[in-house]
């Protein structure tokens, strides 16, 4: 912690008119150690409007086009301006990158990391890709590249670095997937966001497994809500950031998306030889949580699932209200929420007095997220990525570990918005080859961070 009085850290945020952007900026005029010193968005004026919502006065802001305006500024205002490269002339300590885009993204990073600052990196799509070379390229300047605390991925890695200090074997650890299953079992509809059907028998599909019966039920299940789409590209794309955090890798490559209940988690995420889905120790996966209407909700939690070895410590838990699997062999810990922007002060201020011991130790490349073909896609075509997920057009993904990932697989979000140089057969995954005019930046960053 730095001494009373110590000044307070300066960030800059790219993709600031977006929903993380504003719960930071927001979070930040209550936090008087983090201040905003620029914030970047093609969109200046609807960003204004943001922080003028947020209770910025009209002379706390300064608009700057050119770099000159930039340096002009008046002390203690903060730059609003539509280009990256207007970042590098502001007076902030910490990047908190937050585009979601892969080119943009990486540019900000670099750009910042050259100018010895700080990156918080909450873009998961640049991540993904960029990830590894950029953690190499803030360890060689003695920088701190993280994750930003407040979405999934970053709380997870620190609730896993938990539990390994502790000594803990971790067996699993994952997410629940953005949106609930809610079934309420007077009128029998079950719902998930703006999707609704009608239930048969909703008192067996809440019952808990019989013993031995794990797999049976999650089966039954998937058939019940088999017309809902649950996975999403944002999912995957979030297990890829924490596997290269942390080591793990997946079970499966499109994960196992089990329908559970959160009492059940131990006994779902449990080896398979114990009744469970994992089918090895230290993988990465997503659940999607089914509760009642009247029951608090899982979405955007963490989990790790590990052994519990001692008995008698582990039913006195279990006593306490902690999920024990009902053989007592797997526990789960769990934390059922993430803040967004609203924690993300919390990196900031680690990563500027930290710098790369803020890193997670783990850092390196470990799994590739990447996409198989859902159809045949033929050469000419635009695979372009959008929506609230991300998803990329045509394109399945799937989460491999590196050892085991195909050759030349192409990184999901470096084949976004490029063009097919040749057909792509239905299942097929898409290759580096397979892209006419992937971004030569991405594509060097992705070569040398799979060596460096």
């Amino acid at each position: 912690m730095p001494p009373s009085g110590a000044p307070p850290v300066r960030y800059a945020l790219t993709g600031a008119r977006g929903g993380f952007g504003r719960t930071l900026l927001a979070q930040t005029r209550h936090t008087p150690r983090v201040v905003p010193d620029a914030l970047c968005d093609l969109d200046v004026d609807g960003t204004v409007t943001m922080c003028r919502e947020l209770g910025f006065r009209a002379d706390e802001l300064a608009v700057c086009r050119t770099a000159d305006e930039v340096a002009a500024r008046p002390a203690g205002t903060v730059a609003v301006v539509p280009d990256l490269a207007l970042l590098t002339g502001a007076g902030h300590d910490v990047l908190v990158e937050a585009t979601g885009s892969p080119a943009a993204g990486y540019r900000a990073a670099v750009d910042a990391l050259e100018h010895d600052r700080h990156v918080v990196m909450v873009s998961k799509e640049v991540e993904t890709v960029v990830g590894t070379d950029l953690a190499r390229r803030a360890a060689d300047r003695g920088l701190g590249y993280v994750p930003g605390a407040g979405d999934q991925p970053a709380n997870l890695v620190e609730w896993y670095a938990r539990t390994r200090e502790l000594g803990l074997e971790v067996v699993a650890a994952g997410k629940s997937g953005e949106y609930d299953l809610v079934l309420d079992p007077s009128t029998g509809r079950l719902r998930h966001l703006d999707q609704e059907i009608d239930v048969a028998d909703p008192e067996r599909l809440l019952a808990p497994p019989e013993p031995g019966g794990v797999r049976g039920t999650l089966d039954a299940r998937a058939d019940a809500v088999a017309t809902i789409r649950r996975s999403a590209a944002a999912d995957l794309c979030e297990m890829a950031v924490v596997a290269d955090a942390t080591g793990l890798v997946p079970d499966v490559e499109t994960l196992h998306y089990p329908v559970a209940r959160v009492a059940e988690l131990a006994d779902v995420y449990a080896l398979a030889g114990d009744g469970g889905v994992t089918g090895r120790p230290g993988v990465v996966d997503v659940f999607t949580v089914l509760r009642r209407p009247d029951e608090a909700s899982f979405a955007g939690g963490v989990f790790v699932v590990v052994r519990t070895h001692d008995p008698v410590t582990w039913e006195t838990l279990s006593g306490k209200g902690h999920v024990v699997s009902r053989d007592g062999r797997y526990a789960c810990l769990y934390l059922p929420y993430h803040l967004m922007g609203v924690e993300t002060p919390l990196s900031v201020l680690a990563v500027a007095e930290r710098g790369a011991a803020a890193a997670p130790p783990d850092r390196g490349r470990h799994v590739v997220l990447a996409g198989r073909a859902r159809t045949g896609l033929a050469a000419g075509r635009t695979l372009a990525m959008g929506g609230h997920h991300h998803d990329v057009d045509g394109v399945a993904p799937v989460l491999f570990a590196a050892a085991e990932a195909p050759d030349d697989v192409a990184p999901l979000y470096l084949a976004a918005h490029t063009t097919l140089a040749r057909d792509v057969p239905a299942g097929a995954p898409v290759r580096i080859g397979d892209l006419a005019d992937p971004d030569p930046h991405l594509l060097a960053a992705w070569r040398t961070g799979a060596t460096g």
